[in-house]
């Protein structure tokens, strides 16, 4: 499978990922002849600029015809108009879709009603095109973002100052992880939040991959303390142990008792949390406690954490982002002398399922040790 990882360190706009992808090997000249075959009056350029030491590829769209806004039908009747394969359609749709509903949310207007300003200008309209249409042309299958950086300050719009993140981004990026760093700019465009909103898989660590073609593309600024570009990875989804990046709550806990902080275990477990441990801890003043620790995915972190509130005593807890490792596994079932148990196997060991196991020991009378030996036997004789 052929993958993407766009890492937004920079922020991210959608010229400057139109010009990463082109970088990255994606057909400047097809890009460039269904873009201005649009009747909107787009000429497309390229050029090459340096951002702090790197090279990159800077996408401009130039226009005869002064832009005006448009609604949505217009600008997705245009696009399925277009000779473009039915993938970056249905691509290039969804983005505008996606950020016609935020506009809307935004300004308390049915999505119908929505005037797309800069969004519906033409050389947004091409940033979003030609995007969809890059992937395409580089082949890929699925697209995984970093988080991202969305600047910091106020943005002047058509609206007046707005606080940066955009309303627009903010909605568009709502479960994406995102910080801020660098200057006082807007470094993420709702177009360019329009695009990973619509078609990013995942959002976090680099995953397994062997990479085959890098692309940088330019933003406007040159600025003085870092390169201000969005890089592009393109390769084969490898066979790797899964890398990826979760989130580690962590609570202290002294003024509550053993059943609610069990309880609380099991409902964080059966809502999706990796693992959950208790340490026991000596708290200040002396007094027992416990550090409460649950490992969850990152989109799953505020429903995590107000199970916690809602259930436990603690009154604030952290957050903090890891990286995991996992190996490859799958589930094998065995047949034991007692009943069938499934093993979970991965390249470097394997372990009886303790569920199957115990049942089949309180239906049978046969100790649990001896369940769990049979499987382990039955396994490796299998695997032999």
């Amino acid at each position: 499978m052929t993958i993407c990882y766009i890492d937004a360190f920079s922020g991210l706009s959608g010229d400057m990922l139109a010009g990463a992808l082109a970088d990255a090997g994606a057909d400047r000249n097809a890009i460039s002849h269904a873009l201005e075959s649009f009747a909107i009056g787009a000429s497309i350029e390229w050029t090459r600029v340096h951002r702090r030491g790197i090279t990159a590829s800077k996408f401009h769209v130039k226009s005869t015809v002064s832009p005006r806004h448009r609604h949505l039908a217009g600008i997705l009747k245009m696009i399925d108009a277009a000779d473009l394969p039915p993938a970056v359609k249905a691509k290039s749709e969804k983005a505008f879709r996606l950020l016609g509903e935020a506009e809307a949310a935004v300004h308390g207007v049915d999505i119908e009603e929505v005037h797309f300003h800069e969004v519906g200008a033409v050389d947004s309209i091409c940033d979003i095109v030609g995007i969809c249409l890059a992937f395409e042309l580089l082949a890929v299958e699925r697209i995984y973002c970093s988080a991202i950086n969305v600047g910091s300050g106020t943005v002047k719009t058509e609206h007046g100052i707005l606080p940066v993140p955009a309303p627009a981004t903010a909605r568009l990026l709502e479960g994406k992880p995102i910080y801020s760093r660098g200057p006082a700019l807007e470094l993420t465009t709702p177009t360019g939040a329009a695009v990973v909103a619509a078609l990013a898989t995942d959002f976090g660590a680099l995953p397994p991959m062997r990479i085959s073609a890098q692309g940088y593309g330019a933003g406007d600024h040159d600025f003085a303390d870092h390169a201000n570009v969005v890089r592009v990875l393109v390769g084969k989804a490898s066979g790797a142990s899964e890398a990826t990046t979760v989130t580690v709550i962590e609570a202290n806990i002294d003024d509550a008792s053993p059943q609610l902080i069990g309880y609380a275990m099991e409902l964080v477990l059966e809502a999706g949390a990796l693992d959950a441990i208790i340490i026991p801890a000596q708290m200040k003043k002396g007094r027992p406690g416990v550090l409460l620790q649950v490992l969850v995915e990152n989109h799953r972190c505020e429903e995590i954490a107000a199970i916690l509130f809602r259930e436990t005593t603690t009154l604030g807890m952290r957050l903090h982002q890891a990286e995991r490792r996992v190996q490859s596994r799958e589930w094998i079932e065995v047949q034991t002398p007692h009943g069938i148990v499934r093993v979970k196997a991965g390249d470097h060991g394997f372990a009886p399922e303790y569920d199957d196991a115990r049942t089949i020991a309180a239906m049978s009378g046969v100790p649990l040790k001896q369940i769990l030996a049979e499987a382990a036997y039955a396994y490796l004789k299998e695997k032999r």
